[in-house]
């Protein structure tokens, strides 16, 4: 890909949505052309947009259930005024001077960036507390910045025939094909009715006493074990407002069977053994409020949005009975599960506040 990407000479427009599947790969597509350009002039020459959408730009300021103001829609035009520029004998630089230009969710601005992701990110380490029930209890489940000692694990039981339906999140039903939008809500969307069910984990962080903003890459590292030969680990990053809302910022999932992203040579697991999966979730630029709470789910299952694994073990698309899988997730000085935020210091942003 890199080698086809060093034969671009043609300034290229990156258009991205926070609430796509793909603000990874828009990203990572970034990074290739830049770093693969055949010359200086040529890696300075793309420029990147990523705005509240999801998979295309949303013609209204409101997407699921969240209004991002009339802000929302200024770079609505980005890829006409792009063409425009560039056609009329304008450069990059005349359409937009920063190479990167996102659009901050919670404070609602856009924001001109020069590198991603960020140089001045602090990535901060939530670990996952509980006395075990995380699962059948909001207020059991933490997130602390302080490691975990000794802990009891949570445990839950992932039956595929009752799979945690999709509820808004990352995906690529865009506005152009409202019809699927009862299938499969695309957007932020309160959690709080998955976030019941007992087979969904629940760690929320203490009230923020300051504004916390989390822009980039987000990770989990999830020490867990599982009764089958093969399941998946879903893992979803929500903002809990005063009021009790858990709005869906991003997620991520993981098959065991690919943990170690060897996608020619999957790997069973054994049954029962604590092991270690990173689950990348889709990066995400949001201001968590004071006041509001940084929440993580843990679950096995997102559907009709991600094939649910029928924890067999069998090639996907052969099963015709699934099976119950007894999932196990630990937080203890041997296993530290977390999630990585890329939290970014207050009062170092106002100085790239940009218009285009």
């Amino acid at each position: 890909v890199r080698e086809t990407m060093g034969r671009v000479t043609a300034p290229v427009l990156l258009t991205g949505g926070w609430y796509d599947y793909y603000p990874g790969e828009t990203f990572r597509n970034y990074q290739a052309l830049v770093e693969s350009a055949p010359s200086p002039e040529a890696a300075a020459s793309h420029r990147v947009i990523v705005g509240p959408w999801t998979h295309g730009i949303n013609a209204q300021t409101q997407l699921g259930q969240i209004d991002f103001g009339d802000a929302a829609l200024l770079e609505n035009d980005s890829t006409q005024r792009w063409l425009e520029c560039l056609l009329g004998g304008g450069s990059p630089t005349d359409f937009q001077h920063a190479p990167i230009r996102i659009f901050v969710m919670g404070t609602n601005r856009w924001r001109n960036e020069y590198e991603w992701p960020l140089a001045r990110t602090k990535y901060t380490r939530l670990y996952l507390h509980s006395s075990g029930r995380a699962g059948s209890s909001l207020a059991d489940g933490k997130l602390s910045p302080v490691a975990p000692g000794t802990e009891p694990p949570d445990c839950y039981r992932y039956d595929p025939d009752r799979p945690v339906p999709t509820l808004g999140g990352n995906h690529s039903v865009g506005p152009y094909n409202p019809g699927l939008y009862e299938l499969a809500l695309p957007g932020p969307y309160d959690q709080r009715t998955n976030e019941r069910r007992d087979d969904v984990l629940v760690y929320t962080t203490d009230e923020l006493d300051e504004d916390t903003e989390v822009t980039g890459p987000v990770t989990v590292t999830l020490f867990a074990s599982t009764s089958a030969r093969d399941t998946d680990f879903v893992a979803r990053l929500a903002d809990v407002y005063p009021d009790g809302r858990s709005i869906h910022i991003t997620e991520g999932v993981i098959r065991a069977r690919y943990r170690k992203r060897d996608w020619a040579h999957p790997e069973l697991v054994e049954p029962n053994r604590v092991l270690e999966y990173t689950i990348e979730l889709q990066p995400t630029s949001n201001v968590f409020r004071k006041g509001h709470h940084i929440r993580l789910q843990v679950t096995s299952s997102n559907f009709p949005l991600w094939d649910r694994n029928l924890n067999t073990g069998n090639p996907p698309g052969t099963d015709t009975e699934p099976r119950v899988a007894e999932q196990t997730v630990c937080h203890t000085g041997q296993y530290p599960s977390h999630v990585t935020i890329p939290v970014i210091p207050p009062g170092e942003t106002e100085a790239v506040l940009a218009e285009p």
